[in-house]
């Protein structure tokens, strides 16, 4: 699969894969200052952003996906970033081609099952008739009565295009496959082996998707894990403490 991307820079790789719901373009500030020491791809992952739209959709062909990227593009060894669902794509990529990553990051996600909390997103989603939709601004109002958050409707509403042929408005990603996946997007993936490279946790401080009191068991699958976390953030650390997370994150990678 021809994953969509963007590039920035030039030197060492490193490939930023962004969150479910999420696209490349939630990269873009961070990868083009980023770019200042390092060649940086953003990657829209299958089912998201541009990239082509599929019926499979789980960790192992995701990460098989980034892998044939990398040959594709004569990667042979790269710094590996992912958000939350991109981040569970980085592990696998590093659990099964640990010579592939030579440093992975990973942002407000953690190798286990979570409990879903998107189910009010799906359900606003699904409630839109993109067909008889006449604005974005509309979306906005319509998506207001399930979900309260400014940020989390523009956030999705980024995910809105206009069809040029049809002029209606459609979505980018795949979202009948997403929802289908979601279970499996919860899980941890289907890996065992320890990625013994370097590894670096970076949590919002108000966010549960890390909990500093289990990172001991994080260590079983990645034993030279750091933690650090980022005051005055949540699950989102990159967009709501830009300069902090890139400081911490240029730093780790250029140790």
């Amino acid at each position: 699969m021809q994953l969509n991307y963007k590039v920035f820079g030039e030197g060492d790789p490193v490939l930023i894969l962004h969150g479910m719901f999420g696209t490349l373009d939630n990269w873009q500030s961070i990868a083009k200052k980023l770019a200042e020491h390092f060649m940086v791809f953003i990657i829209d992952l299958r089912n998201h952003g541009r990239s082509p739209h599929s019926d499979e959709f789980d960790y192992a062909i995701m990460a098989n996906d980034i892998q044939e990227f990398m040959e594709s593009h004569w990667i042979y060894e790269a710094y590996v970033v992912g958000h939350s669902m991109g981040g569970k794509v980085a592990m696998q990529l590093a659990s099964e081609n640990p010579d592939l990553v030579k440093k992975l990051v990973l942002v407000d996600i953690a190798p286990k099952v979570y409990i879903g909390n998107h189910q009010t997103i799906f359900e606003a989603l699904f409630s839109l008739d993109l067909n008889q939709l006449k604005s974005r601004k509309e979306a906005d109002l319509l998506l207001q009565e399930k979900i309260d958050s400014y940020s989390i409707r523009q956030f999705i509403l980024k995910n809105l295009s206009i069809n040029k042929k049809t002029q209606k408005y459609e979505w980018k990603m795949n979202l009948p496959v997403i929802h289908a996946a979601y279970q499996a997007i919860l899980g941890k993936g289907n890996w065992s082996t320890p990625f013994e490279n370097p590894t670096l946790f970076i949590k919002g401080a108000t966010s549960k998707y890390i909990l500093p009191e289990e990172f001991d068991a994080y260590k079983a699958y990645f034993p030279k894990a750091s933690l650090v976390s980022i005051e005055k953030a949540g699950h989102w650390v990159h967009a709501e403490q830009p300069k902090v997370f890139l400081e911490t994150l240029t730093a780790f990678l250029l140790r």
